[in-house]
């Protein structure tokens, strides 16, 4: 199979596109595949990581706001938009994939855009219960629509054929505990690994300073935070000036993680927020304290989450909720039991969908 994947802005809108990419290379070894996305955004480096090529243009997202700075965004993002899906089909009518996939952003719409307008076969993902603007824009002209939940299917009006895949998972997570990695910390107190998505988010990143603070002076437990690339240099002089260590002892502060496999293997517990990496704790079998962001559409973040805190897998707290003791205290009164995270991993572990990658590649092969 000779494909194109197109998706970025986030990891949430590239490691779906590298696990399906990862599983068509085990059922055709001899497949070629290629990434497109936007140029400096987090895409370039996993897909170089990934050993995989990848198109990258100058992009923009709409600021959709009324005043002279915003329109001049949009007019900007609008005419990038344009001359890289003049690009992409240049691209394209070199390549000659068999199909081309976006996974979600901005950075998704002009390669599978241009796919649909030379009659390549083309899908787009949505790993949201909500559809982004640029899944209902695509949806329309593409020939498969795969979503992760059922009820995004009422969401995407105009679609021309909406298929109920799930959410893929890179395959060493789905395996990371069939797996012997080193440990995360060189000592046996217990480790919470803390993100927020490969962007941060800057609100919850000022409440871990604080936490950060607690877990050094108490030393209970291990914390390993990830910032996110944009929040590191404020967030480690914030901890430095609050005399924080930020690279030994039981706290560890890094910008990004690669090996999200030792990650889910290794941690005795994850706080994150409630997007597309619960699929990834629900294959990995591992237990967390998720904060559902509420900046999202019909709070979508929260009710998946509460289906898997129902199911015992996960412990919901809200931002409200999550003040630096809140925090601290779910995770430590958690970390104090193993017997009930070893459940709640389990319990992660049930609600798992194998068969996502396949289901996608199936369909995929099938496209017309």
């Amino acid at each position: 199979m000779k494909i194109v994947f197109s998706g970025g802005g986030t990891a949430g809108h590239v490691n779906p596109a590298l696990a399906v990419a990862s599983y068509i290379r085990q059922q055709e070894p001899d497949s070629q595949i290629w990434l497109s996305g936007g140029k400096g955004g987090i895409e370039e480096k996993l897909a170089q990581k990934a050993g995989y090529p990848i198109y990258a243009f100058p992009l923009k997202g709409l600021a959709r706001g009324k005043n002279l700075s915003a329109l001049k965004q949009d007019i900007t993002a609008l005419r990038e938009m344009e001359d890289a899906t003049r690009k992409c089909k240049e691209i394209l009518k070199e390549l000659r994939p068999d199909a081309v996939m976006g996974t979600g952003g901005y950075a998704s719409v002009p390669m599978v855009r241009a796919a649909a307008q030379l009659h390549i076969p083309s899908a787009v993902l949505e790993v949201n219960a909500t559809p982004g603007i640029a899944t209902k824009q695509l949806a329309k002209k593409v020939d498969a629509t795969m979503i992760s939940f059922a009820e995004t299917e009422n969401l995407l009006s105009g679609a021309k054929h909406v298929v109920l895949t799930g959410n893929p998972v890179r395959d060493e997570i789905l395996h990371c505990r069939e797996k012997e990695f080193a440990p995360l910390f060189d000592n046996d107190l217990p480790t919470l690994v803390c993100f927020w998505g490969s962007v941060g988010a800057l609100y919850m990143n000022q409440k871990m300073v604080e936490v950060a603070q607690l877990v050094t002076q108490r030393g209970q437990f291990n914390l390993l935070q990830v910032s996110g690339t944009s929040h590191y240099g404020w967030m480690k002089d914030a901890l430095t000036k609050a005399g924080v260590v930020t690279d030994r002892g039981n706290y560890r502060l890094t910008d990004y993680l690669y090996d999200m496999d030792r990650v889910y293997a290794k941690a005795d517990l994850i706080l994150c927020r409630a997007g597309g990496t619960l699929s990834e704790l629900c294959a990995a079998g591992a237990p967390a304290i998720v904060v559902p962001s509420p900046y999202v559409a019909e709070n979508h973040q929260e009710k998946n989450a509460r289906i898997l805190e129902k199911a015992g897998a996960v412990k919901v707290i809200t931002e409200p909720e999550a003040t630096p003791e809140g925090i601290y205290d779910a995770a430590w009164e958690l970390l104090q039991s193993p017997d009930r995270l070893r459940a709640m991993g389990e319990n992660a572990r049930k609600k798992a969908q194998p068969d996502v990658l396949d289901h996608i590649y199936q369909t995929l092969r099938h496209l017309k």
